[in-house]
């Protein structure tokens, strides 16, 4: 610890407690706003909060006055779900809170409440509140709170310390926001140019469903997994074998051959239909509606559930995969699918004969090689972007901790 600095109790600087009694039936719809944790976290996290739950100005006023409200540089801590999450209370508000939900922390001493804010996102607090939660999980109870020791500089550094870190904090805001901005700024690129890419251009494009297209030569007919009793279940699933291919296995336009369940080979030689190979398009169509990929393996073939279909190419000279693929993602095409799928069902879901009435705009096959090449450029800056922005998040979250971590220790 720096020379100047005392590490002391939370206690020593605030009266902690928590509130009256509010029961529910005292709740409003109007009044003096009424908090609970996850209000508190919102307010932390946002700056503000759309209420719920109010209690009446004279119950308010009478707490008031009995017991005391939060004023400003009062902390607001939660003690249940996410704990340790801090609201500063500023000058003009006013609400009341949840026991049990809210801790208190009451302002007595000369410390600045946005050091303490700040120390409790420091990994030198969430670690106590970590190892003091002990049996009690999913609790910080006022008695631990009062206990929790803090790390104090003087009053001046204290002030420099928070300067600096709002500084840090808001840049690292405003490049989350701009990394946010430039993500949605390519996915609304690539979105328009989806949907101007299958605006029928002339007469050489012919419009076919998918009945069309089987009648023709053209697709296999779509087929999706066992149902009934052939279907595997939960308890069939083994460590690795055959690849079982769910709705959620289908993730950016690609299938997940690692992260999906499996099933042995003998249960699959005994089912009677779903057998995706490599290049099929995968269509989501039960409960998860419309995510779409291709599969790429190496295997004979992946074994697809009742929630997934598969689009097979017979006529690669008149149809590409990747162009009904492409197709497929069009909020035109998603919207069709969706609304049939809605229509008159308690759980989305759209069968096999539904889907072979969709429609699909057929244009001659060296304009759909010229559409699959530049939505295929497109597609590759997305997913660059994509990828780029959760390590963008890790590393500024990871800059917030490093910084925060050396002020807390004194090196900042």
């Amino acid at each position: 610890m720096k020379t100047g600095w005392q590490t002391n109790k939370l206690g020593d600087y605030y009266d902690i407690t928590s509130s009256k009694r509010v029961f529910e039936s005292e709740w409003k719809s109007s009044g003096v706003p009424f908090y609970r944790a996850r209000e508190i976290v919102k307010l932390a996290n946002q700056g503000s909060v759309q209420n719920e739950l109010f209690i009446s100005d004279n119950m308010y006023n009478k707490y008031a006055e009995k017991y005391g409200v939060p004023k400003e540089d009062d902390i607001m801590v939660t003690g249940v779900g996410t704990l340790g999450i801090c609201y500063v209370v500023k000058k003009n508000d006013k609400f009341y809170f949840k026991d049990g939900n809210i801790i208190w922390l009451k302002k007595k001493s000369d410390i600045n409440s946005r050091f303490v804010e700040y120390a409790f996102k420091s990994e030198t607090l969430k670690k106590q509140i970590a190892d003091n939660v002990g049996a009690t999980v999913g609790t910080y109870t006022i008695i631990r709170a009062k206990n929790t020791l803090i790390p104090v500089p003087s009053a001046s550094e204290q002030k420099r310390i928070v300067k600096i870190l709002d500084e840090v904090f808001e840049k690292t805001e405003k490049a989350k926001v701009n990394a946010q901005k430039n993500l949605q700024n390519t996915k609304d690129l690539f979105e328009s140019n989806l949907q101007k890419a299958f605006t029928k251009k002339d007469n050489t494009w012919i419009t076919k469903t998918i009945d069309d297209c089987v009648a023709e030569g053209i697709l296999f007919k779509p087929l999706d997994g066992n149902h009934g009793e052939i279907h595997p279940k939960k308890q069939d699933f083994v460590l690795k074998g055959v690849p079982f291919i769910m709705a959620c296995d289908i993730k950016d336009g690609l299938v997940d051959e690692e992260h999906c369940k499996f099933i042995n080979e003998k249960q699959a030689q005994n089912l009677r239909t779903g057998f995706a190979e490599n290049d099929d398009v995968l269509l989501s169509h039960k409960g998860t509606i419309g995510r779409v990929g291709i599969l790429k393996t190496d295997n004979k073939y992946d074994v697809l559930t009742p929630q997934v279909t598969f689009y097979r190419i017979r006529d690669s000279k008149k149809l590409l995969n990747k162009y009904i693929y492409y197709y497929f993602l069009t909020p035109k095409f998603q919207r069709e699918l969706n609304d049939i799928a809605n229509g008159g069902s308690t759980r989305a879901y759209i069968g096999i004969t539904k889907q072979l009435t969709l429609s699909i705009p057929i244009a001659p096959i060296i304009e759909q090689q010229s559409i699959v090449s530049q939505l295929d450029l497109l597609a590759k800056g997305t997913n660059k972007l994509k990828k780029i922005y959760p390590q963008k998040l890790n590393e500024l979250e990871g800059l917030k901790k490093s910084i925060l971590n050396q002020a807390f220790s004194g090196n900042l």
